[in-house]
Formats: structure tokens, sequence, C-alpha cells
């Protein structure tokens, strides 16, 4: 279901994978998760503009922080500007996977999780890929702490989404 919620004053579409990006792909592999967020701010935002805004933002540094002292991956603002610019492929515990003038798609270091960003004209999409594993059966799953999570990913998402909006609309 494909549905638009208001997070303050920032509007986030729930919409449906688009055709042709890099996150597409992922949408038609058997068992696999993806999502795909979008809101529309008032004039273009370059993609480096959205990186920075989208991972030096309050909400990204306590992720950072996080990742930090639970994965032992410390990030820091210099590499966020690095990322955007595109001098470096390595970001705390994701690895750039490809990139494009309008789009970033990073993969995580245990290979189940992607992130990517689009930034096009006048529309920010934020969206996820997981990548599912072989059960004890041979079945492909997501399993049951993503299911148990999908709920909270979605509202983190929205937030995240809105939070890097609202900061690049300041810049």
């Amino acid at each position: 279901m494909w549905y638009a919620m208001q997070v303050g004053t920032m509007k986030i579409d729930e919409i449906p994978v688009p055709q042709g990006t890099l996150i597409a792909p992922y949408a038609d592999k058997e068992a696999h998760y993806t999502d795909c967020f979008e809101t529309v701010v008032s004039g273009p935002v370059s993609l480096a503009a959205f990186i920075k805004a989208f991972y030096i933002q309050p909400l990204f540094k306590a992720e950072r922080i996080v990742l930090r002292v639970l994965a032992r991956q410390a990030s820091t603002d210099a590499e966020v500007l690095a990322l955007a610019s595109g001098s470096i492929d390595r970001f705390a515990v994701w690895e750039v996977e490809e990139r494009t003038a309008e789009e970033l798609l990073m993969v995580d270091k245990s290979g189940r999780t992607m992130s990517w960003l689009m930034a096009t004209e006048d529309r920010l999409r934020f969206g996820t890929i997981v990548v599912p594993q072989r059960n004890k059966l041979g079945k492909l799953t997501l399993g049951p702490v993503f299911h148990s999570l999908t709920g909270a990913h979605k509202v983190y998402s929205r937030a995240l989404l809105s939070g890097a909006a609202r900061r690049v609309q300041k810049d």
C-alpha cells in the first residue's frame, strides 16, 4: 500500500520503486524487500547537497554514534562531505555500490542492506533494500526480526527524509 504521511510540515510519500533507477532491479528480485519514500522540495537539489543534508542531520548523527559504538565504525562530517563530492567510496559501515549524477546506492558490510538516495528536479527520494538469506530449508527469507521492525523502519525512513529535506532547503 502506497500512501503519504505528514512528518512535521513535510509531506513524505511512500511510492513504488521508480523504474530505471539503481534500486529498481532489486524490487524485482525474489524475496527482496525494497521501499521508496519521496518528498517535494522547492527548487532543484544536487545529489551532493542531498547526501550532505541526509548524513549530517541530527537524526542520522545519532545513528552514526550507534554505529561507532556497536559496529566500531566511526564516521565524521568531513567523510560525509567527501562522500558527497565523490572523493571517497566508503562511509561508516557502507560502501558505494553504484553512483550516477542523480543517485547513490550503498551496501553495508554484511551485504544484507542497501541504502539509496536520489535527487532529481524538485524531488528527493530515499529507499532501502534488504537482501534475503536462505533458511535451513533453503527458502529465501528476510527473517522474523526484519518483519517485526518493518513499521519502525518506515517511520524512521520518513523522519530521515523529512530531516534531510528541511536541512537542504535551509542551506
